[in-house]
């Protein structure tokens, strides 16, 4: 028999219930998306193109967000998705698509399938496994393409699910992206003791989760859980592996419970599901592959990667990877936009805990001093580590964890402001104005709701507009979540677009 167990641990997090949906609210969702289908079928371009819903997330303000996956005369289109904002009286409030040029393209491929993996096969330096199909790439010449999936190792330690994009007719390879995403990057972290949610059965404990769907802890060598005889875990140490997965467990189940709290959403994926996590990694490093978040060491081997920022970063591009658009496509400028979104949310996972033994603040990784340096990044002035705090056209041809430096710092400004007091650092705008912040909850709220209306094709532009349109739908009696939402984009100089919304 299962039995939740508040597990004492050196670290972890307080069990909270995970809440069903009440009747009407899925009713409620019912009508949403049967009406963001109807508006689906306007999207067609020609009579070669349907659209299908793929995923209907509940936001805020009583907004529903409903994803859709095109094809193109019964081929994917990668990178040809839409979401559509509709409410619970099927009333339809917007309409996102990813950017591309109108398709008309031959679906005969001239290339052989073996050709293709052969020419991606060149892409990856060590491969454990490919796997292929045909399907249409979006974008500004849209293309029959085969898309080659390869499973190995980008380095020594370092893993990869890259995706190559080979023409189907010329043998080019188009476009490439990688599933894992590296963080550069009781309790040893969150104090002794906590209480970490975990499973008996029978006479045995273990590093389940009973609530969380999914979530567990295991060492990265075997993927095995820790179990044992009592419900207590770890020695306090940093290069102990099971009291690594105290803090892992802490860090995800701290995130999760914000999740419900702050900002409504049910869970990792979005539908009450989570993902696992292991330690033990020899890398000086973290990983994200796609559907589990691994962790290594510190460049001294005296701690685990594992404090509650890194944990939730990591989760955090599994969040990004379930919201509409997902994780693929969109080059330098949506890779840093995920990484930001790592880092946010473990700036709101931090906050929320708001644990004394790893106080909240916008400093990425300071806890573990990775490589003895301090902290990965710092939110509030990205140039202290030599990333960008301002947006500018070079940012698309910026390394990823550098590319975060303007949306970690529009977050920053929107949540505390350019000048917050309160011992809080001061964060220098790009156009030398003031910020004044309206809080991390809200700031929070502004930002995960715009990632509802995320694309493939997903711009620092785009997320202007997307949360200048959930600030105005979440505080529709108020223009101060607005006004702050836009002066924080102004001040990480990303401008004015077409067809922003105003308040009132």
């Amino acid at each position: 028999m299962n039995r939740k167990r508040a597990g004492l641990a050196l670290t972890a997090s307080l069990a909270m219930v995970l809440t069903a949906l009440a009747q009407p609210a899925q009713a409620e969702e019912l009508v949403a998306t049967r009406a963001a289908d109807r508006a689906g079928v306007a999207l067609a371009q020609s009579p070669d193109e349907s659209f299908r819903r793929s995923a209907t997330t509940a936001g805020a303000a009583g907004l529903f967000y409903s994803s859709y996956q095109r094809t193109y005369r019964g081929l994917e289109v990668v990178g040809g998705d839409a979401v559509i904002v509709t409410d619970g009286q099927g009333r339809v409030h917007d309409r996102v698509t990813a950017d591309t040029a109108r398709i008309n393209v031959d679906t005969r491929p001239t290339l052989s399938a073996a050709a293709a993996k052969d020419i991606a096969l060149k892409q990856l330096s060590v491969v454990d496994n490919v796997a292929e199909r045909l399907v249409v790439l979006a974008g500004e010449r849209p293309a029959l393409a085969y898309e080659v999936v390869l499973t190995g190792w980008a380095s020594e330690q370092v893993p990869s699910v890259l995706h190559v994009f080979v023409d189907a007719r010329t043998g080019a390879v188009l476009d490439s992206w990688d599933e894992v995403k590296a963080g550069t990057g009781n309790s040893f972290y969150n104090g002794n003791p906590v209480t970490i949610d975990t499973q008996q059965s029978g006479s045995t404990f273990s590093t389940i989760d009973p609530t969380r769907s999914g979530v567990r802890c295991g060492r990265s060598s075997n993927q095995q859980v820790f179990t044992g005889p009592d419900d207590n875990w770890g020695n306090g140490s940093g290069t102990d592996l099971e009291t690594a997965c105290v803090d892992a467990l802490y860090g995800v189940q701290k995130q999760w419970d914000m999740l419900r709290t702050w900002l409504g959403r049910n869970g990792i994926n979005g539908n009450g599901g989570g993902f696992p996590a292991y330690v033990g990694l020899s890398a000086v490093n973290a990983f994200w592959n796609g559907s589990a978040a691994s962790f290594g060491r510190s460049q001294d081997g005296q701690r685990q990667v594992v404090p509650m920022d890194v944990v939730a970063h990591e989760f955090g591009h599994g969040i990004f990877q379930f919201t509409p658009g997902g994780s693929g496509g969109g080059g330098n400028e949506k890779g840093g936009l995920n990484e930001s979104t790592g880092d946010i949310f473990g700036a709101l996972t931090e906050h929320f805990a708001n644990n004394p033994n790893d106080p909240p603040d916008y400093q990425v990784g300071e806890e573990v001093n990775l490589v003895g340096n301090g902290a990965i990044r710092f939110m509030y002035q990205p140039s202290l580590r030599n990333h960008p705090n301002c947006y500018s056209s070079s940012i698309p041809n910026t390394p990823v964890h550098a590319a975060a430096g303007p949306q970690n710092h529009w977050f920053y400004l929107l949540a505390e402001g350019s000048n917050p007091g309160g011992g809080k650092p001061t964060s220098p705008t790009c156009n030398n104005s003031t910020v004044v912040g309206i809080g991390i909850q809200k700031a929070g709220q502004i930002f995960y709701n715009g990632l509802l209306r995320k694309t493939t094709t997903w711009t620092h532009a785009r997320a202007r507009v997307a949360t200048l349109q959930s600030a105005k739908a979440l505080f529709p009696g108020s223009c101060t979540e607005f006004n702050a939402t836009k002066a924080a984009w102004a001040a990480v100089s990303v401008p004015a677009q077409a067809g922003e919304p105003a308040c009132p």
